[in-house]
């Protein structure tokens, strides 16, 4: 071997020796598991006042089917795919105040009204007061497992003030007004001048709130119709496989088409279990 040949090949090995990663093979990604965590954000700067304590109970929650209490991520995430949209359709239109109804009983309004204020109260920019309007089977107290003394039925009375009927039930931005116990001539009390006075002191609360209105079905009576003309937009609730067309169809109807918000559809079949969500 010449001297020039076995200087090539001493280069080579001292080449070989500077780069030792050369000589392994790359080893294999290692497969990410996904990991999210839940952080607190920040407060707003400027809340809205305090009222009332009535702290909800999570064991009704759970069983209810309430946010805080749900660990389907696919229901969590539908409610926060409803919250957006509604948003966007409230700030297109400069709507606030929402009432939600059904065709039909059992198709699911109520836990709509109550998991759509919660998602939208936990949106930093968003105020939400929640009232429970079906005067004739009031259940968001007992959905929430909510124990208090004054409700709507009692304002409507004259024998409390709206200081004494609007409770916190300790989630953030959300404040509640329950009703206690089922009222007759309930359609005479939702256009009597005291259900006004509520409707104008929710509207002029400061921040501007949200106002969600859980109504009775709405081809049930004619709670809806008469208190129709106090909500910017009716938010339509539909159950799969229990809503016949023609019954939705004679609900829609009954909506003027420019406050008709939308129709949701509860208790679907299709659901997204992508191993990304």
């Amino acid at each position: 071997m010449s001297l020039i040949e076995n200087a090539i090949r001493k280069a080579k090995q001292l080449a070989a020796a500077a780069r030792p990663e050369d000589a392994l093979p790359e080893p294999a990604p290692r497969a990410r598991k996904t990991h999210r965590d839940r952080i607190r954000v920040a407060p707003p700067v400027a809340p809205g006042r305090s009222f009332r304590q009535a702290a909800a109970d999570p064991i009704p929650m759970e069983r209810r089917g309430v946010l805080p209490q749900v660990n389907d991520e696919t229901a969590e995430r539908s409610y926060k795919i409803l919250r957006t949209r509604v948003q966007q359709r409230l700030e297109a239109s400069t709507w606030h105040s929402i009432a939600i109804t059904a065709a039909a009983a059992g198709d699911g309004k109520t836990l709509t009204s109550i998991n759509l204020a919660i998602a939208l109260a936990r949106d930093l920019n968003s105020w939400v007061f929640l009232v429970d309007l079906d005067l004739q089977r009031p259940q968001i107290a007992p959905y929430l497992g909510m124990r208090f003394d004054k409700g709507l039925s009692d304002y409507l009375a004259g024998q409390a003030n709206f200081e004494d009927i609007v409770y916190e039930p300790g989630i953030e931005r959300l404040a509640v007004i329950p009703n206690g116990r089922a009222l007759e001539q309930s359609s005479e009390l939702l256009g009597s001048p005291r259900m006004f006075e509520l409707s104008q002191a929710l509207v002029n609360e400061t921040p501007r709130r949200i106002v969600i209105f859980d109504m009775p079905p709405l081809l049930l009576s004619d709670d809806v119709i008469r208190f129709m003309p106090n909500v910017d937009c009716v938010l339509m609730v539909v159950s799969e496989g229990n809503t016949p067309r023609a019954t939705l169809q004679h609900a829609c109807e009954s909506i003027p088409e420019r406050k008709l918000l939308g129709i949701v559809l509860n208790r679907s079949a299709e659901r997204e279990e992508s191993a990304y969500y």
